[in-house]
C-alpha cells in the first residue's frame, strides 16, 4: 500500500474481528462517597496520584474529543457509523460525569482541579482546536483513544492490578476501559472515511501526542505529590521507583508496545485486534445487573 493511500483498510493487513455494540451506560454507582482510602492503588503515592492525574484531565478530554467527532457529522451518511457516533458520545459524556464526581474528592483532598481543567482547556481549545485544522484535530482524538485503548488492554494484562486497586477504582476504571475498547474505532473511521486524513498525518499526530500525554500526565501526577506534601527529593525518589514500575519488564506498560506500535502500520485499524478476554464476561453482568463493581468482580474472582 502506498503510505499516501487514504483508504481504511489495506488489502494484506488482517481480517477485522467482530466488534461488540457500543453501549452507553448511565446512572451508575461506584461508590465514590464511600471511604476509598486517599492513596487507593497499593496505597502507593505515586501508582494513585497518576491515575488521579488522568481522571483530572478526562472530564475536558472527552468534551474535546466530541466536539472534534462532531466536526464531520454533517458530512456522513452512512446510518451506522451516525448511530457509533451518538453511542460514543454519549459514552464520553458519562465518562467526563463521573470523573468529575470523583475529581470532587480530590479537591477535597486539597487538588487544585479547577487549574488543572482550566490549562487542559487552554490546550485542547486555545491552542489545538483554535490554531490546527478540523483533520489534525481529529487525528489527534484518534491518536488519544488508540492510546487509552491500548492502555486499557495493558490493565487486564496485569492481574495484579486488581488485587492492589481499591475494588471501586477498579470497578471504575474497568468500566472506563471496557467502554473505550467499545468505540476504539470510530473516531478512527471518521478520520479514514470521512475526514481522509492521510498517512503521515496520522502517524505524527500520533507520535507528538504520544509525547505530549504521558508529559502532562507526569507534571500533574508530581504537581499533586508536592500538594500532599512531599519534599523535592521525595518526590524524585516516588517517581524514579515508579517509572520503575510502569517500564521494568513485566512492569504495567510492559505489554503496551505492541498495540502502540501497531497504529503506525500502514492499513492499521483498530479491529485488526479483538475486545479483551473478559469483555464478554463484563458486559452480560453489566447488562445483567447494571452493577459496575459486580462486573468488575465477576472478570477479577
Amino acid at each position: 500500500m502506498n503510505p499516501m493511500n487514504n483508504s481504511t483498510t489495506d488489502s494484506s493487513a488482517a481480517s477485522l474481528s467482530t466488534s461488540p455494540p457500543i453501549i452507553p451506560r448511565e446512572k451508575l454507582d461506584f461508590g465514590l462517597s464511600g471511604d476509598i482510602p486517599k492513596y487507593w492503588f497499593d496505597n502507593n503515592p505515586f501508582k494513585t496520584r497518576m491515575f488521579d492525574a488522568m481522571s483530572t484531565v478526562f472530564p475536558e478530554g472527552e468534551r474535546y474529543f466530541i466536539a472534534c467527532v462532531r466536526d464531520f457529522r454533517d458530512q456522513i451518511t452512512d446510518p451506522k457509523l451516525l448511530a457509533d457516533i451518538r453511542d460514543f458520545m454519549r459514552q464520553e459524556g458519562q465518562h467526563g460525569v463521573v470523573h468529575t464526581a470523583y475529581n470532587d474528592r480530590l479537591t477535597a483532598q486539597g487538588i487544585n482541579v479547577e487549574s488543572i481543567e482550566k490549562f487542559a482547556r487552554t490546550i485542547l481549545y486555545k491552542i489545538f482546536r483554535k490554531r490546527f485544522s478540523p483533520k489534525t484535530t481529529l487525528a489527534h482524538t484518534a491518536a488519544l483513544e488508540h492510546l487509552t485503548a491500548s492502555l486499557a488492554d495493558t490493565l487486564f494484562a496485569n492481574p495484579q492490578v486488581a488485587q492492589e486497586m481499591d475494588h471501586r477504582m477498579h470497578a471504575l476504571y474497568v468500566w472506563h476501559a471496557m467502554e473505550e475498547v467499545e468505540h476504539k474505532s470510530v473516531a478512527f473511521d471518521v478520520m479514514q472515511k470521512v475526514a481522509k486524513v492521510g498517512y503521515f498525518r496520522r502517524v505524527f499526530v500520533f507520535l507528538i501526542a504520544s509525547i505530549i500525554f504521558p508529559v502532562n500526565i507526569l507534571n500533574i501526577t508530581h504537581r499533586m505529590l508536592w500538594r500532599d506534601g512531599f519534599t523535592f527529593l521525595q518526590r524524585l525518589m516516588i517517581i524514579i521507583k515508579g517509572a520503575w514500575w510502569l517500564y521494568k519488564p513485566s512492569g504495567l506498560l510492559w505489554g503496551f508496545w505492541r498495540p502502540y506500535f501497531a497504529y503506525i502500520k500502514p492499513g492499521f485499524h483498530p479491529w485488526h485486534k479483538s475486545q479483551v478476554a473478559s469483555y464478554q464476561l463484563w458486559a452480560k453482568v453489566m447488562g445483567e445487573t447494571g452493577d459496575p463493581i459486580a462486573a468488575r468482580q465477576a472478570i477479577v474472582f
